[in-house]
Order: structure tokens, then C-alpha cells, then sequence
């Protein structure tokens, strides 16, 4: 570990931080009901746009961390991965992620006038840029490409991209002739550029895949720059997508606390037996760690940390465990109410699913920390 300062120094929230959650938790809690959020899902607009033109535009997320001098708010990823948490707590379906990465992507990127334009164009909206990887792309593996690049023409197939259907620019990763990584930006609308949305089992989260056919692109970043680019851009996505799994272990461990203390069975609160004690016991435990986990992970990515690449292994190791454990406490302690589709506990068992395979499954990042700290097989 960096020994020139004390990680717990980065492990608590700062006002500002404590400001960005009332706000943000402020408006989600009306916008973003369960009851609405079940009444979205299964239609053909799961997205809730306008909820993001707020939180986005409005309130200024998508521009956090952003340089003031590209219209952005000049934050850190600390703070978007405080507005992560809360966007956990509530599975909201808004295009959070795919921003997030696009965002990374681009501030890796060599600050040319026309990545300036862009950057700008995410934080003041309300054009919506995503990266076109897989979900499953992990920060430390080898950056595959599935698309080739002619000139600047692209073509090939990209699977299970998150948050593809609305945006309005890709950020593709594509092979040049010379063999190399390029990075381009494609417009949706653009002639050969498909868009085809798949079922998924997170449907606050759809995922979609791009299918280009002699697409026009522009380039971006080529070799070194962009496979450095794209490398931060996941490290970034796996530390913020860790603070997401805190939002939703956190709420499943609320709502279930709260729901045993009213539920009676055979005379007496459900929470008041000791079996149900020790179970939410352990997972406040778990949350205080993991929190702790995703907090570090942030800062370091926030300050391009050495320890980055060991932070964000952990964090995404121990969260995703945390939220999947989280989410199935509070659908088994809500007794039978907790299995129906009416009760919102399905969809946090099924984003915490989804977010325990995505940016790296916690199998791939302890592989990828045994070989960081010289581990034996």
C-alpha cells in the first residue's frame, strides 16, 4: 500500500459528499418509486428519460467529473460514486453506467479540441454517449476487440452493451489495419449502425447489441492512448459500479431491518429471534466493510492511485459478494411477500446479480489480485 498517506483518510464522506446524497436521494425517493419502477420495466421504455434529464442536466451529474473548463463541475469520481450509492439504493433505470464509462473513456483519452466538445456535450446534454464493450469486460484483461476498422469504417458486432438503446454516440473500441486498438465515435442514427436490445435478467439495466456494417466513424485515440484509455475507463467503471453494490446492499439491509420489527409471527417481532438477529448482524458487518472497500476504490481511481488496480479488485470482490448476500436476506426474511413481483425485492437480487458479472466477475479480479501481490496459484 502507498505508504505517503493513511487510507482512512479517504474513507469518510466530506459535507459536499453529504450535500450530493440529500439532493440526489431527495429527488430519487419521489421519482423512483418501486411502484413506479415496476410499471416501467415492462414496457417498451424502461428508461426513465426524464428522470436523467433532471438528474443529469439539471442537477449536474453528468458533468462531475468533468473539468469546469469542458463545462463540467470539475469534481471527482469520489463524488460519482457517492450519486452511485444512491442510484443502488433505489435500481433506478437511468444510463448511469454507460455515461460513467463513456466519460472515463474520453477524460483518458489526449485532451484535443474535439474531446473537449464531447466531454462538454455529456455534462450539458442532452446528447447520451456510451462505450460499446461488453458488461462483462473486465479492467485487467486483455482489450479484444470484435469490430475492425477500415479506414474510417467499422464493422462488426458488439454483445451485451449497457445502456446502448438510448444513446445518441458510441465510443467503439476497433482494430485498425496495423493491428493496433483504436478508439472511434459512431452516431447512432448513422447509416450501418444497428442497434438490437436483448433480454436480460437485470431489466433496470437493459443491455443491447451493436451490429455495425461499414459504419462512418471518427477517430479518437490510437494505439497506446486508446488501450490506456479504454483500460482506465473500466478500472473507473469497476470502483463506481462497487459503490452501486453498497447502495443496494444498503437498502436491502434497511428495508429488511425495518420490515422484522413490524412483522409479527407467533406473538412476537420476526427480528426479535436470534437466528434473524445474528443473519442481519453479519451482513452490517459485510456492508461496513464493503462500504469501506468502495469508498478506498474510489479515491484511488479519483487520484489515479498506484494502489488503484488492488483497490478496485478488492472492492469489486467483496461488494459484489455483499450484494448478492444483501438481496437474498431481504427476499428470505420478507417471508412470502418477498418472492411476489409486486414487492421490489426481485429487482435488487437481480441488479446485484447482474453487477456481481459485470466489469469483472469477483473470480477474475481475485485472479487478477494473486498476481498483483505475487500469490501463490
Amino acid at each position: 500500500m502507498n505508504a505517503t498517506r493513511h487510507p482512512a483518510d479517504h474513507l469518510l464522506y466530506s459535507a459536499d459528499e453529504d450535500d450530493l446524497r440529500a439532493t440526489v436521494r431527495a429527488f430519487l425517493s419521489e421519482a423512483a418509486t418501486a411502484t413506479s419502477i415496476l410499471a416501467r420495466i415492462e414496457t417498451d421504455e424502461p428508461y426513465a428519460h426524464q428522470d436523467w434529464v433532471t438528474l443529469a442536466y439539471e442537477i449536474g451529474l453528468a458533468g462531475l467529473p468533468i473539468a469546469e473548463e469542458a463545462g463540467g463541475v470539475g469534481a471527482t469520481w469520489r463524488e460519482v460514486a457517492v450519486v452511485a450509492e444512491e442510484i443502488g439504493r433505489t435500481v433506478a433505470p437511468l444510463p448511469f453506467l454507460g455515461t460513467v464509462l463513456a466519460t472515463a473513456t474520453l477524460l483518458g483519452t489526449p485532451q484535443r479540441p474535439d474531446t473537449l466538445d464531447l466531454l462538454a456535450a455529456i455534462a450539458a446534454g442532452p446528447t447520451l454517449t456510451t462505450l460499446a464493450v461488453p458488461l462483462t469486460a473486465s479492467p485487467t484483461s486483455d482489450i479484444a476487440t470484435t469490430v475492425g476498422a477500415d479506414g474510417l469504417e467499422l464493422t462488426g458486432t458488439v454483445n451485451a452493451v449497457a445502456d446502448l438503446a438510448p444513446a445518441q454516440r458510441i465510443l467503439v473500441p476497433a482494430q485498425t489495419a496495423d493491428g493496433s486498438v483504436g478508439l472511434y465515435l459512431v452516431d447512432a442514427d448513422s447509416d450501418g449502425v444497428g442497434i438490437e436490445s436483448v433480454t436480460s435478467l437485470d431489466l433496470t439495466r437493459p443491455i443491447a447489441a451493436l451490429r455495425l456494417r461499414s459504419a462512418p466513424a471518427t477517430l479518437l485515440a490510437h494505439g497506446h492512448d486508446a488501450e490506456a484509455a479504454l483500460r482506465r475507463a473500466l478500472s473507473v467503471g469497476a470502483a463506481i459500479l462497487a459503490a452501486e453494490q453498497v447502495g443496494i446492499a444498503a437498502y436491502c439491509l434497511d428495508s429488511t431491518v425495518e420490515y422484522v420489527k413490524t412483522r409479527y409471527q407467533f406473538g412476537r417481532p420476526v427480528g426479535s429471534y436470534q437466528a434473524v438477529k445474528h443473519r442481519l448482524a453479519e451482513l452490517h458487518v459485510n456492508l461496513g466493510q464493503a462500504r469501506a472497500a468502495a469508498r478506498y476504490a474510489a479515491s484511488c481511481v479519483a487520484e489515479a492511485d498506484r494502489d488503484a488496480p488492488i483497490a478496485v479488485g478488492v472492492a469489486q470482490a467483496f461488494c459484489s459478494r455483499t450484494a448478492i448476500q444483501a438481496a437474498e436476506e431481504a427476499i428470505q426474511l420478507h417471508g412470502g411477500i418477498g418472492f411476489t413481483w409486486e414487492h421490489p425485492a426481485h429487482l435488487y437480487l437481480k441488479r446485484a446479480k447482474a453487477d456481481q458479472l459485470a466489469l469483472g466477475s469477483a473470480e477474475a479480479h481475485h485472479a487478477t489480485l494473486a498476481t498483483l501481490l505475487d500469490l501463490p496459484a
